[in-house]
């Protein structure tokens, strides 16, 4: 098993980073994520449970092929939001292809104790795979992609702050945040596309 951890700080206040990640799909970055459905949420002792299910797609290398026939693969995502305390856990990890690789990951979104106009993000992932003979190189694989996409997910999730909150955080230029809504427009008509041909878009439900 291999394990990674990253710590990300946000210049918008935890409030508006709680409120920003329900609505961080679509951005330029997601492409891959098809889908995104509420399957249940419960408010319980002062927190809210969520649970949603995403469908997302992911290039494959060639050697990958052998393994996985279908490059759709279905996520679920646990949240627990605590308004006292003011932290936002999310449990994330795929229930398709575990058995290829696994990818559990946890992030903890909480408000900056050295500047509470600010939010801290520590996220921890877990990879792993039981492939005989080749569970090592596809979690180190696995591993690799995972770093490199994290800077997709960070960059995804502040244009859609800036966008929220343009008079807060780090201000992307005009010209960039024009750009930026091109490649959304384009990103969404993608996701679009790719989710009305897969084999299980009648049975889910439009996600993010």
């Amino acid at each position: 098993m291999k394990y990674f951890e990253d710590t990300t700080t946000f210049k918008y206040s935890w409030d508006q980073v709680v409120t920003g990640f329900w609505r961080r799909y679509p951005n330029p970055e997601s492409s891959h994520v098809l889908t995104e459905d509420t399957l249940s949420r419960e408010l319980k002792e002062n927190k809210l449970y969520t649970k949603r299910m995403l469908t997302k797609t992911n290039r494959l290398p060639k050697w990958g092929e052998r393994f996985v026939g279908n490059r759709v693969v279905k996520i679920i995502e646990e949240s627990i939001l605590d308004l006292q305390n003011k932290t936002l856990v999310t449990y994330t990890r795929n229930i398709g292809y575990s058995s290829v690789m696994s990818v559990v990951e946890r992030v903890e979104y909480r408000v900056d104790t050295d500047n509470h106009n600010q939010t801290i993000a520590v996220r921890s992932a877990w990879i792993d795979s039981s492939v005989f003979g080749f569970g090592r190189a596809i979690q180190s694989f696995g591993l690799e992609r995972f770093k490199k996409n994290c800077g997709k997910m960070v960059s995804g999730f502040n244009f859609v702050l800036n966008q929220l909150y343009p008079t807060h955080g780090t201000q992307l230029p005009r010209e960039t945040v024009s750009h930026s809504k091109d490649r959304l427009s384009d990103a969404a008509n993608k996701a679009k596309s790719i989710a009305k041909s897969g084999p299980y878009y009648a049975s889910c439900a439009p996600e993010n």
